[in-house]
């Protein structure tokens, strides 16, 4: 059986073709500047890549290429779309009306619909690829979203201190991101305790980072909160700041509230607002170079991480597991050794020796270690795939 799952951005579109017997990725590859000019697919199936130059003015054509694609003669992997026995979408946003993935029909559409004002960004896009998808290939399609994950959080942790009608009327609360990531890598952490009881920490780290306080399997806290905005400052995101800043960025600079959040606090903050850049290879270049503005980045980065591991910890009356994930949280080793140094009162030390590791499945911590501290790979197709899966073949092993 063969899934395609497609996660859709504004300007792209990212797709892995998986074969769920072994599941293992047969095609994977990325649509790029779509509605933009100079638009292409890179499309890789096993060492080989291929790149495709095509106008792709909105996702419907996006996803046509990526289609005729799959089943080119040279390039392809499937002789026919019929092989295809299902779609999975990563979809941004199911507020509160989605607390698992769902079977897509029109009723999803509609509130996906509802939804795109908590995401403006990505929910136009994921919306009309699901419409695309739906018309160019008649199969069970699932919609897997990025928030439903955390609506497991009980209500004094996902609410704000804010009038009541603020979250009634205008649902202002807690969402959380990187859902799938979250419940990919705890769930993995869980059966590498094996036990069900557990109390897990999952750090997603990466340009964009988040947290979340998984107890027995349940998110009960995360970091990011309306918007993947809040949390630990990440790579051009300034992460939890005093909104009274916002009245003083906007007199200083003559920009709007839009402007100030979407421009000044979204894309020239973090990593980026600090040292200038935002991607942690660079960061940590410089800092080996002596750069103290990059130093001064990598330690705000730490210790933001650092607090919500400790604050988690008093949330779940303890830890048993500390996961390290996403592109930093897997591949730093000196990122996961500033972060994890210096919290032996909380049990989690971890092997130096150990820690030389990247992008693989390591338990790093050191001997005697209470707490186990894991570096786990995450994978968030594989997610959307096992939930397409289980929801369009309910009978199927």
């Amino acid at each position: 059986m063969k899934i395609l799952v497609i996660n859709a951005g504004s300007s792209s579109l990212k797709y892995q073709l998986i074969e769920m017997e072994t599941e293992t990725v047969i095609a994977k590859g990325v649509c790029e500047r779509v509605t933009q000019d100079k638009s292409r697919l890179v499309h890789k199936v096993g060492d080989a890549e291929y790149k495709v130059e095509h106008p792709m003015p909105t996702h419907t054509e996006a996803l046509s290429l990526v289609l005729s694609t799959l089943t080119d003669p040279q390039m392809g992997v499937i002789k026919s779309l019929d092989e295809i026995a299902a779609v999975g979408h990563r979809v941004l946003h199911g507020a509160e009306d989605f607390k698992e993935s769902v079977l897509i029909d029109d009723e999803v559409v509609r509130i996906c619909e509802k939804n795109k004002e908590l995401g403006p960004l990505h929910m136009p896009a994921n919306i009309a690829c699901i419409c695309a998808c739906r018309k160019l290939l008649p199969v069970p399609q699932v919609a897997a979203f990025d928030t439903s994950f955390h609506q497991t959080m009980p209500d004094y942790a996902y609410r704000y201190a804010l009038p009541e009608n603020y979250y009634t009327e205008w649902r202002m609360r807690r969402f959380g991101f990187h859902g799938t990531s979250h419940k990919f890598v705890s769930g993995e952490a869980i059966k590498y305790l094996g036990k069900k009881e557990s109390k897990i920490i999952t750090c997603h780290l990466g340009n964009g980072s988040s947290l979340a306080a998984v107890l027995n399997g349940k998110c009960v806290d995360t970091s990011m909160g309306y918007t993947p905005l809040a949390g630990v400052p990440m790579g051009t995101r300034s992460g939890d700041i005093d909104p009274a800043l916002l009245e003083a960025i906007c007199n200083k600079t003559g920009m709007n509230i839009s402007d100030a959040i979407n421009l000044g606090l979204n894309k020239l903050s973090g990593m980026q607002g600090i040292a200038g850049k935002s991607d942690f290879r660079d960061l940590a270049d410089m800092a080996k170079a002596g750069d103290e503005n990059a130093k001064l980045a990598l330690n705000m980065f730490a210790y933001g991480v650092k607090k919500f591991i400790g604050a988690y910890a008093a949330a779940m009356n303890g830890v048993d597991a500390v996961v390290m994930t996403g592109g930093i949280g897997e591949n730093s080793v000196d990122v996961r050794a500033m972060i994890l140094s210096g919290m032996e009162y909380l049990g989690i030390t971890f092997d130096p020796a150990k820690n030389n590791v990247r992008g693989k499945f390591a338990d790093i911590t050191a001997e005697g270690g209470k707490v186990k501290v894991l570096v786990i790979p995450t994978n968030e197709e594989l997610v959307i795939a096992r939930d397409t899966k289980a929801l369009a073949f309910p009978s199927a092993k």
